[in-house]
Protein backbone atom coordinates (compact mmCIF):
# COMPACT_ATOMS: atom_id res chain seq x y z
CA UNK A 1 0.00 0.00 0.00
CA UNK A 2 2.88 2.04 0.93
CA UNK A 3 4.02 1.76 -2.73
CA UNK A 4 0.78 2.90 -4.07
CA UNK A 5 1.33 5.64 -6.79
CA UNK A 6 -1.52 8.17 -5.79
CA UNK A 7 -1.44 9.86 -9.25
CA UNK A 8 -1.94 6.92 -10.70
CA UNK A 9 -5.98 7.03 -8.80
CA UNK A 10 -6.36 10.48 -9.44
CA UNK A 11 -7.79 10.66 -12.56
CA UNK A 12 -9.95 7.54 -11.74
CA UNK A 13 -11.41 9.06 -8.83
CA UNK A 14 -12.43 12.56 -10.56
CA UNK A 15 -13.84 10.54 -13.17
CA UNK A 16 -15.85 8.08 -11.03
CA UNK A 17 -16.67 11.70 -8.78
CA UNK A 18 -18.03 13.46 -11.61
CA UNK A 19 -20.00 10.96 -13.31
CA UNK A 20 -21.75 9.94 -9.88
CA UNK A 21 -22.31 14.02 -9.97
CA UNK A 22 -20.82 14.57 -6.44
CA UNK A 23 -20.66 17.71 -5.10
CA UNK A 24 -17.12 18.94 -5.07
CA UNK A 25 -16.65 19.09 -1.42
CA UNK A 26 -16.80 14.96 -1.65
CA UNK A 27 -14.59 14.89 -4.48
CA UNK A 28 -12.03 17.08 -2.06
CA UNK A 29 -12.53 14.53 0.36
CA UNK A 30 -12.05 11.59 -1.59
CA UNK A 31 -8.73 13.05 -3.00
CA UNK A 32 -7.45 14.21 0.30
CA UNK A 33 -8.45 10.55 1.55
CA UNK A 34 -6.31 8.91 -1.36
CA UNK A 35 -3.42 10.71 0.15
CA UNK A 36 -3.91 10.06 3.73
CA UNK A 37 -4.56 6.47 2.93
CA UNK A 38 -0.14 5.91 1.62
CA UNK A 39 0.69 7.12 5.24
CA UNK A 40 -1.55 6.21 7.85
CA UNK A 41 -1.32 2.88 9.81
CA UNK A 42 -3.51 0.26 9.83
CA UNK A 43 -6.47 -0.53 12.62
CA UNK A 44 -5.23 -2.57 15.72
CA UNK A 45 -7.47 -5.58 16.17
CA UNK A 46 -5.99 -7.50 19.13
CA UNK A 47 -4.79 -10.86 18.64
CA UNK A 48 -6.11 -10.91 14.68
CA UNK A 49 -3.16 -11.28 12.18
CA UNK A 50 -4.70 -9.34 9.33
CA UNK A 51 -1.83 -7.18 7.26
CA UNK A 52 -1.79 -9.38 4.79
CA UNK A 53 -4.96 -9.67 3.76
CA UNK A 54 -6.03 -8.76 0.41
CA UNK A 55 -7.86 -5.41 1.55
CA UNK A 56 -6.65 -2.56 -0.68
CA UNK A 57 -7.86 -4.68 -3.93
CA UNK A 58 -9.56 -1.71 -6.49
CA UNK A 59 -10.48 -2.28 -9.87
CA UNK A 60 -11.19 1.27 -10.73
CA UNK A 61 -12.90 0.31 -14.00
CA UNK A 62 -15.05 -1.47 -12.50
CA UNK A 63 -16.55 1.22 -10.53
CA UNK A 64 -18.78 1.90 -13.52
CA UNK A 65 -22.77 0.21 -11.80
CA UNK A 66 -23.40 -2.39 -14.19
CA UNK A 67 -26.86 -3.24 -14.79
CA UNK A 68 -27.90 -6.02 -12.44
CA UNK A 69 -29.80 -8.90 -12.28
CA UNK A 70 -32.68 -8.11 -9.56
CA UNK A 71 -32.20 -11.12 -6.51
CA UNK A 72 -34.86 -12.53 -5.27
CA UNK A 73 -35.29 -10.63 -2.14
CA UNK A 74 -38.81 -11.90 -1.42
CA UNK A 75 -42.37 -9.70 -1.28
CA UNK A 76 -42.16 -6.22 -0.93
CA UNK A 77 -44.69 -5.04 2.31
CA UNK A 78 -45.64 -1.36 2.79
CA UNK A 79 -42.12 -0.37 4.74
CA UNK A 80 -39.64 1.88 3.97
CA UNK A 81 -37.14 -0.47 1.59
CA UNK A 82 -33.89 0.37 0.02
CA UNK A 83 -31.96 -3.15 -2.09
CA UNK A 84 -29.01 -2.63 -3.86
CA UNK A 85 -26.77 -4.64 -5.75
CA UNK A 86 -23.34 -4.39 -5.86
CA UNK A 87 -22.92 -0.33 -6.55
CA UNK A 88 -26.59 -0.22 -8.21
CA UNK A 89 -29.77 0.43 -6.54
CA UNK A 90 -32.76 -1.83 -7.91
CA UNK A 91 -35.55 -0.94 -5.60
CA UNK A 92 -36.87 1.75 -3.60
CA UNK A 93 -39.75 2.39 -0.98
CA UNK A 94 -41.13 5.22 1.04
CA UNK A 95 -44.24 6.25 1.90
CA UNK A 96 -46.16 9.45 1.45
CA UNK A 97 -47.15 9.72 4.28
CA UNK A 98 -42.88 9.67 5.55
CA UNK A 99 -41.80 11.63 2.77
CA UNK A 100 -44.59 14.24 3.73
CA UNK A 101 -42.85 14.42 7.26
CA UNK A 102 -38.88 15.12 5.80
CA UNK A 103 -37.74 10.93 6.05
CA UNK A 104 -34.97 10.58 3.82
CA UNK A 105 -34.17 7.36 2.47
CA UNK A 106 -32.39 6.63 -0.54
CA UNK A 107 -29.03 5.78 -2.12
CA UNK A 108 -25.91 7.56 -1.26
CA UNK A 109 -25.22 9.67 -4.51
CA UNK A 110 -28.68 10.53 -4.78
CA UNK A 111 -28.47 11.86 -1.06
CA UNK A 112 -25.52 14.13 -1.95
CA UNK A 113 -27.35 15.40 -5.20
CA UNK A 114 -30.75 16.38 -3.67
CA UNK A 115 -29.11 17.35 0.32
CA UNK A 116 -25.68 17.95 -0.02
CA UNK A 117 -25.30 20.35 3.00
CA UNK A 118 -27.14 17.90 5.09
CA UNK A 119 -25.15 15.03 3.82
CA UNK A 120 -21.42 17.19 4.67
CA UNK A 121 -22.92 18.04 7.81
CA UNK A 122 -22.81 14.13 8.74
CA UNK A 123 -20.88 12.23 6.71
CA UNK A 124 -17.53 11.07 7.78
CA UNK A 125 -17.45 14.11 10.46
CA UNK A 126 -19.47 12.70 14.50
CA UNK A 127 -18.77 9.44 14.11
CA UNK A 128 -15.84 7.73 12.27
CA UNK A 129 -13.50 9.82 10.99
CA UNK A 130 -11.76 10.21 7.16
CA UNK A 131 -8.03 9.54 8.65
CA UNK A 132 -8.40 7.11 12.00
CA UNK A 133 -6.33 4.73 10.11
CA UNK A 134 -5.60 3.72 6.70
CA UNK A 135 -9.13 1.63 6.00
CA UNK A 136 -11.07 4.30 6.97
CA UNK A 137 -9.19 6.76 4.68
CA UNK A 138 -8.77 3.57 1.68
CA UNK A 139 -12.92 3.51 2.38
CA UNK A 140 -13.17 7.34 1.72
CA UNK A 141 -11.43 7.83 -1.26
CA UNK A 142 -12.92 4.04 -3.13
CA UNK A 143 -16.42 4.16 -1.84
CA UNK A 144 -18.80 2.95 -4.37
CA UNK A 145 -22.57 2.62 -2.77
CA UNK A 146 -24.69 3.15 0.24
CA UNK A 147 -27.70 4.47 1.77
CA UNK A 148 -28.48 7.96 3.26
CA UNK A 149 -31.00 7.84 5.86
CA UNK A 150 -32.60 10.55 7.74
CA UNK A 151 -35.48 11.00 10.33
CA UNK A 152 -36.18 14.48 11.59
CA UNK A 153 -37.09 15.90 14.81
CA UNK A 154 -39.99 14.53 17.02
CA UNK A 155 -40.61 11.49 14.01
CA UNK A 156 -41.77 8.03 15.12
CA UNK A 157 -41.30 5.48 12.58
CA UNK A 158 -43.10 2.04 13.93
CA UNK A 159 -42.67 -0.67 10.65
CA UNK A 160 -39.16 -1.50 10.55
CA UNK A 161 -36.90 0.35 7.87
CA UNK A 162 -35.17 -2.14 5.42
CA UNK A 163 -31.89 -2.42 3.81
CA UNK A 164 -30.88 -5.46 1.25
CA UNK A 165 -27.08 -5.34 0.16
CA UNK A 166 -26.34 -8.08 -2.11
CA UNK A 167 -22.85 -8.33 -3.41
CA UNK A 168 -22.23 -10.54 -6.74
CA UNK A 169 -19.64 -13.01 -6.54
CA UNK A 170 -19.47 -13.55 -10.31
CA UNK A 171 -18.58 -9.06 -10.56
CA UNK A 172 -15.12 -7.85 -9.78
CA UNK A 173 -16.45 -4.94 -8.48
CA UNK A 174 -15.33 -3.55 -5.05
CA UNK A 175 -17.86 -3.73 -2.22
CA UNK A 176 -16.96 -0.72 -1.13
CA UNK A 177 -20.50 0.72 1.03
CA UNK A 178 -21.46 3.52 3.48
CA UNK A 179 -24.58 3.64 5.59
CA UNK A 180 -25.28 7.10 7.03
CA UNK A 181 -28.25 7.24 9.58
CA UNK A 182 -29.39 10.58 11.17
CA UNK A 183 -31.91 10.21 13.71
CA UNK A 184 -32.72 13.94 14.70
CA UNK A 185 -34.01 14.92 18.67
CA UNK A 186 -36.51 12.59 20.08
CA UNK A 187 -37.19 10.48 16.67
CA UNK A 188 -37.63 6.63 17.16
CA UNK A 189 -36.83 4.22 14.23
CA UNK A 190 -36.30 0.54 13.97
CA UNK A 191 -33.45 -0.11 11.08
CA UNK A 192 -32.79 -3.97 9.97
CA UNK A 193 -29.72 -4.43 7.55
CA UNK A 194 -28.60 -7.47 5.18
CA UNK A 195 -25.87 -8.26 3.51
CA UNK A 196 -25.93 -11.19 0.98
CA UNK A 197 -23.67 -12.42 -1.16
CA UNK A 198 -25.21 -14.21 -4.32
CA UNK A 199 -23.69 -16.64 -7.05
CA UNK A 200 -21.99 -19.76 -6.88
CA UNK A 201 -18.77 -18.11 -8.88
CA UNK A 202 -16.05 -16.99 -6.40
CA UNK A 203 -14.15 -13.62 -8.25
CA UNK A 204 -12.02 -12.71 -5.08
CA UNK A 205 -12.29 -9.08 -4.37
CA UNK A 206 -11.86 -6.13 -1.59
CA UNK A 207 -15.01 -5.31 0.87
CA UNK A 208 -14.82 -1.97 3.24
CA UNK A 209 -18.13 -1.27 4.90
CA UNK A 210 -18.76 1.67 6.97
CA UNK A 211 -21.74 2.32 9.05
CA UNK A 212 -22.58 5.76 10.60
CA UNK A 213 -25.46 6.44 13.56
CA UNK A 214 -26.12 9.75 14.79
CA UNK A 215 -28.43 9.53 17.23
CA UNK A 216 -29.50 12.90 18.82
CA UNK A 217 -31.04 13.89 22.08
CA UNK A 218 -33.40 11.95 22.87
CA UNK A 219 -33.24 9.89 19.93
CA UNK A 220 -33.86 5.83 20.00
CA UNK A 221 -32.60 3.45 17.37
CA UNK A 222 -32.96 -0.17 17.28
CA UNK A 223 -30.32 -1.25 14.46
CA UNK A 224 -30.36 -4.89 13.65
CA UNK A 225 -27.89 -7.07 11.11
CA UNK A 226 -27.15 -9.93 9.22
CA UNK A 227 -24.48 -10.39 7.35
CA UNK A 228 -23.88 -13.54 4.83
CA UNK A 229 -21.12 -12.51 3.28
CA UNK A 230 -19.66 -15.28 0.90
CA UNK A 231 -15.83 -16.79 1.25
CA UNK A 232 -14.88 -14.97 -1.95
CA UNK A 233 -14.35 -11.64 0.12
CA UNK A 234 -11.44 -10.16 2.42
CA UNK A 235 -13.63 -7.45 4.20
CA UNK A 236 -13.14 -4.86 6.81
CA UNK A 237 -16.41 -3.86 8.54
CA UNK A 238 -16.79 -0.92 10.88
CA UNK A 239 -20.05 0.05 12.55
CA UNK A 240 -20.22 2.85 14.91
CA UNK A 241 -22.50 4.62 17.12
CA UNK A 242 -22.34 9.00 18.02
CA UNK A 243 -24.77 8.68 20.98
CA UNK A 244 -25.94 11.95 22.22
CA UNK A 245 -27.67 13.07 25.55
CA UNK A 246 -30.23 10.91 26.63
CA UNK A 247 -30.50 8.79 23.00
CA UNK A 248 -30.25 4.98 22.43
CA UNK A 249 -28.87 3.05 19.45
CA UNK A 250 -29.22 -0.74 20.26
CA UNK A 251 -27.37 -2.86 18.05
CA UNK A 252 -27.97 -6.66 17.43
CA UNK A 253 -25.18 -7.95 14.96
CA UNK A 254 -25.77 -11.64 13.39
CA UNK A 255 -22.48 -12.10 11.87
CA UNK A 256 -22.88 -15.03 9.70
CA UNK A 257 -20.17 -14.48 6.77
CA UNK A 258 -18.11 -16.84 5.15
CA UNK A 259 -15.67 -14.83 4.64
CA UNK A 260 -12.34 -13.27 6.41
CA UNK A 261 -13.47 -10.48 8.90
CA UNK A 262 -12.18 -7.80 10.75
CA UNK A 263 -14.52 -5.41 12.50
CA UNK A 264 -15.31 -2.57 14.78
CA UNK A 265 -18.67 -2.30 16.38
CA UNK A 266 -18.32 0.77 18.08
CA UNK A 267 -21.05 2.95 20.13
CA UNK A 268 -19.46 6.42 21.59
CA UNK A 269 -21.43 7.78 24.46
CA UNK A 270 -21.11 11.68 24.21
CA UNK A 271 -24.39 12.97 25.73
CA UNK A 272 -24.96 12.75 29.95
CA UNK A 273 -27.55 9.95 29.82
CA UNK A 274 -27.05 8.28 26.58
CA UNK A 275 -27.09 4.27 26.33
CA UNK A 276 -25.90 1.51 24.24
CA UNK A 277 -26.81 -2.30 24.58
CA UNK A 278 -24.34 -3.74 22.13
CA UNK A 279 -25.23 -7.81 20.99
CA UNK A 280 -23.48 -9.40 18.93
CA UNK A 281 -23.44 -13.31 17.83
CA UNK A 282 -20.90 -14.77 15.18
CA UNK A 283 -19.98 -18.30 13.56
CA UNK A 284 -16.42 -19.29 12.39
CA UNK A 285 -16.15 -22.55 10.37
CA UNK A 286 -14.01 -23.73 7.49
CA UNK A 287 -10.62 -21.74 7.94
CA UNK A 288 -12.34 -18.65 8.34
CA UNK A 289 -10.64 -15.92 10.66
CA UNK A 290 -13.25 -13.41 12.11
CA UNK A 291 -11.68 -10.88 14.45
CA UNK A 292 -14.52 -8.38 16.41
CA UNK A 293 -13.09 -5.43 17.96
CA UNK A 294 -17.05 -4.42 20.61
CA UNK A 295 -15.81 -0.97 22.12
CA UNK A 296 -17.80 0.96 24.09
CA UNK A 297 -16.61 4.56 25.01
CA UNK A 298 -18.91 6.42 28.25
CA UNK A 299 -17.39 9.93 27.47
CA UNK A 300 -20.56 11.30 29.37
CA UNK A 301 -21.90 11.20 33.04
CA UNK A 302 -24.59 8.65 33.57
CA UNK A 303 -24.34 6.87 30.66
CA UNK A 304 -24.55 3.15 30.15
CA UNK A 305 -22.87 0.49 27.92
CA UNK A 306 -23.42 -3.06 27.87
CA UNK A 307 -21.54 -5.53 25.56
CA UNK A 308 -22.14 -9.05 25.34
CA UNK A 309 -21.05 -11.42 22.57
CA UNK A 310 -21.16 -15.00 22.17
CA UNK A 311 -19.20 -17.24 19.55
CA UNK A 312 -19.37 -20.33 18.05
CA UNK A 313 -16.69 -22.21 16.27
CA UNK A 314 -16.26 -25.16 14.14
CA UNK A 315 -13.68 -26.81 11.78
CA UNK A 316 -10.55 -25.11 12.26
CA UNK A 317 -12.51 -21.73 12.24
CA UNK A 318 -11.02 -18.84 14.32
CA UNK A 319 -13.07 -16.35 16.20
CA UNK A 320 -11.75 -13.23 18.37
CA UNK A 321 -13.71 -10.91 20.43
CA UNK A 322 -12.41 -8.10 22.03
CA UNK A 323 -14.47 -6.31 24.59
CA UNK A 324 -13.52 -2.86 25.25
CA UNK A 325 -14.96 -0.74 27.90
CA UNK A 326 -13.81 2.82 28.23
CA UNK A 327 -14.67 5.23 30.84
CA UNK A 328 -13.08 8.86 30.45
CA UNK A 329 -12.33 11.04 32.81
CA UNK A 330 -15.43 13.51 33.34
CA UNK A 331 -17.81 10.40 33.23
CA UNK A 332 -19.40 10.28 37.11
CA UNK A 333 -21.94 7.80 37.09
CA UNK A 334 -20.98 5.81 34.04
CA UNK A 335 -21.99 2.02 33.69
CA UNK A 336 -19.86 -0.52 31.36
CA UNK A 337 -20.73 -4.11 31.31
CA UNK A 338 -19.30 -6.38 29.38
CA UNK A 339 -19.71 -10.68 28.59
CA UNK A 340 -17.97 -12.24 25.44
CA UNK A 341 -17.81 -16.15 25.47
CA UNK A 342 -17.35 -18.38 22.69
CA UNK A 343 -17.74 -22.33 22.28
CA UNK A 344 -15.28 -24.26 20.09
CA UNK A 345 -17.42 -27.44 18.69
CA UNK A 346 -13.38 -28.53 17.66
CA UNK A 347 -10.51 -29.73 18.98
CA UNK A 348 -8.74 -27.45 16.15
CA UNK A 349 -11.04 -24.12 16.48
CA UNK A 350 -9.53 -21.21 17.96
CA UNK A 351 -11.21 -18.88 20.30
CA UNK A 352 -10.37 -15.94 21.72
CA UNK A 353 -12.55 -14.11 23.88
CA UNK A 354 -10.37 -11.05 25.32
CA UNK A 355 -12.27 -8.21 28.02
CA UNK A 356 -10.72 -4.58 28.44
CA UNK A 357 -11.64 -2.47 31.32
CA UNK A 358 -10.16 1.30 30.86
CA UNK A 359 -11.48 3.51 33.52
CA UNK A 360 -10.33 6.92 33.77
CA UNK A 361 -12.78 8.25 36.51
CA UNK A 362 -14.15 7.39 39.64
CA UNK A 363 -17.79 7.11 41.04
CA UNK A 364 -18.39 4.36 38.40
CA UNK A 365 -20.12 0.72 37.51
CA UNK A 366 -17.66 -1.68 35.54
CA UNK A 367 -17.75 -5.11 35.15
CA UNK A 368 -16.61 -8.11 32.59
CA UNK A 369 -17.17 -11.91 32.28
CA UNK A 370 -15.40 -14.05 29.64
CA UNK A 371 -14.77 -17.55 29.04
CA UNK A 372 -13.91 -19.64 25.71
CA UNK A 373 -14.88 -23.55 25.91
CA UNK A 374 -17.21 -26.78 24.97
CA UNK A 375 -20.87 -27.20 25.24
CA UNK A 376 -22.22 -27.50 28.80
CA UNK A 377 -21.79 -31.22 29.37
CA UNK A 378 -25.00 -30.82 31.96
CA UNK A 379 -26.98 -29.24 29.56
CA UNK A 380 -26.52 -31.77 27.21
CA UNK A 381 -27.11 -34.54 29.46
CA UNK A 382 -30.31 -33.11 30.87
CA UNK A 383 -31.47 -32.82 26.99
CA UNK A 384 -30.65 -36.36 26.07
CA UNK A 385 -31.94 -37.42 29.21
CA UNK A 386 -35.20 -36.25 27.92
CA UNK A 387 -34.66 -38.45 24.79
CA UNK A 388 -32.92 -36.57 22.34
CA UNK A 389 -30.34 -37.34 20.29
CA UNK A 390 -27.06 -35.52 20.74
CA UNK A 391 -26.97 -33.92 17.48
CA UNK A 392 -30.42 -32.24 18.18
CA UNK A 393 -29.32 -31.64 21.69
CA UNK A 394 -26.31 -30.18 20.76
CA UNK A 395 -28.23 -27.76 18.34
CA UNK A 396 -31.00 -26.87 20.89
CA UNK A 397 -28.23 -25.57 23.18
CA UNK A 398 -26.10 -23.56 20.85
CA UNK A 399 -29.20 -21.79 19.49
CA UNK A 400 -30.15 -20.79 22.61
CA UNK A 401 -26.83 -19.97 23.25
CA UNK A 402 -27.05 -17.75 20.48
CA UNK A 403 -31.10 -16.45 21.22
CA UNK A 404 -29.99 -12.78 22.63
CA UNK A 405 -29.86 -10.79 19.40
CA UNK A 406 -32.41 -13.82 17.46
CA UNK A 407 -35.32 -12.76 19.67
CA UNK A 408 -33.47 -8.90 19.28
CA UNK A 409 -34.75 -8.89 15.65
CA UNK A 410 -37.31 -6.90 14.73
CA UNK A 411 -39.12 -8.95 11.76
CA UNK A 412 -39.95 -12.26 12.35
CA UNK A 413 -39.62 -13.48 8.72
CA UNK A 414 -35.98 -12.01 9.27
CA UNK A 415 -35.26 -14.09 12.67
CA UNK A 416 -36.82 -17.26 10.92
CA UNK A 417 -34.25 -16.54 8.33
CA UNK A 418 -31.36 -15.79 10.82
CA UNK A 419 -32.08 -19.85 12.82
CA UNK A 420 -32.24 -21.25 9.06
CA UNK A 421 -28.93 -19.53 8.72
CA UNK A 422 -27.48 -20.54 12.21
CA UNK A 423 -28.59 -24.51 11.03
CA UNK A 424 -27.18 -23.82 7.79
CA UNK A 425 -23.63 -23.01 9.04
CA UNK A 426 -23.40 -25.66 12.46
CA UNK A 427 -24.93 -28.55 9.99
CA UNK A 428 -22.27 -27.69 6.77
Amino acid sequence: MKDMNVKTYLDDIHAFSAQMEEPLWMTELRVSALEKAVELELPMIERVKFHRWPLFNVNIEAYVPASANVPNFGEMKDNPVIVQQNSATIFEQLSVELADKGVIFTDIFSAMQEYPELVKEYYMTKAVQMDEDKLTAFHTAFMNSGVFLYIPKNVVIKEPIEALFFQDSASDQPFFKHVLIVAEENSEISYLERYQTMNDKKVKVSANIIVEVIAKAGAKVKYSAVDQLGENLSTYMNRRGHIMRDASVDWALGVMNECDVVADFDSDLVGEGAHSEVKVVAISAGKQTQGIDTRVTNKAPHSIGHILQHGVIREKGTLTFNGIGHILKGAKGADAQQESRVLMLSDKARGDANPILLIDENEVTAGHAASVGRVDPEEMYYLMSRGLPKAEAERLVIRGFLGSVITAIPVKEVRDEFIEVIERKLNA
